[in-house]
């Protein structure tokens, strides 16, 4: 079963102190999660501010987005790393351009098919030989993937309801997968919740034989309640659940 690490999303240090940021940061962190046992890796690049890393700034800017790959691959050559895309990062043709210019690409990306642009955007990187994660949080992403016609070719698709009530979540997650019967074989599929349902989507998941996904984006907080150390904190839990399934 896939884990997938998401180490940072759009969180900074005043969230938790163990949310990594600088490309130093990320590439330490990348090391201790693959140690711990996770097999991929989904991170947000941060941009710079006069040479130094700007830790509320998101960035999709080549030289952003090499700086943190190439310090991550220093350190973990053979690890699969995934970066986010998300147009409140850059939308539009500003997105494209610069995506466009990237010369050290990810191993995959996270296109979220609720945002206009996301079909085109998905070709761009499959032309570029860069895997492609379709992030899914509703009936009507799923449609506009669906209609896309590019279903088959995404390297998983990313089931990612965003209602923090469990019932509520678990009705969004049924009208997505209705609606992606209508696409025939389907590549793997990964569950995952945040916040308020992170836990027990988790659970969820792991019952229907999803990949799984956990992390500092995701949660901050153990199923106790308690602040998780780290994202190897949350690690260890997964894999707890996951060997006593």
């Amino acid at each position: 079963m896939l884990i997938k690490a998401a180490i940072n999303g759009g969180r900074s240090p005043a969230d938790h102190p163990a949310v990594p940021v600088s490309p130093e940061e990320q590439a330490a962190a990348v090391v201790k999660c693959l140690a711990a046992g996770a097999n991929a890796i989904h991170l947000h690049v941060r941009g710079t501010n006069s040479g130094k890393v700007d830790f509320g700034k998101e960035s999709l800017f080549a030289a952003d987005i090499a700086r943190t790959l190439s310090a991550v691959r220093e350190t973990s050559p053979r690890a699969l790393i995934g970066v986010s895309t998300g147009a409140w990062i850059l939308a539009g043709r500003e997105r494209l351009q610069a995506i466009s210019a990237w010369e050290v690409p990810p191993d995959f990306a996270s296109v979220n098919f609720s945002e206009s642009g996301a079909a085109e955007l998905t070709k761009l990187f499959l032309s570029r030989g860069v895997g492609v994660e379709a992030g899914l949080i509703d009936s009507d992403s799923a449609h506009a993937l669906v209609v896309s016609g590019l279903t088959s070719e995404c390297l998983r698709l990313l089931l990612e309801p965003q209602e923090q009530e469990m019932s509520a979540a678990l009705q969004t997650v049924r009208a997505m997968e209705d609606v992606l019967s209508e696409a025939g074989r389907l590549p793997p599929l990964l569950l995952h919740g945040t916040e308020a349902t992170t836990w027990d989507m988790m659970s969820e998941a792991i019952s229907r034989g999803y990949e799984i996904r956990i992390g500092l984006e995701d949660t901050l907080v153990l199923p106790d309640g308690t602040v998780a150390a780290d994202n190897v904190a949350l690690i260890n839990e997964a894999l707890r659940r996951v060997a006593s399934a």
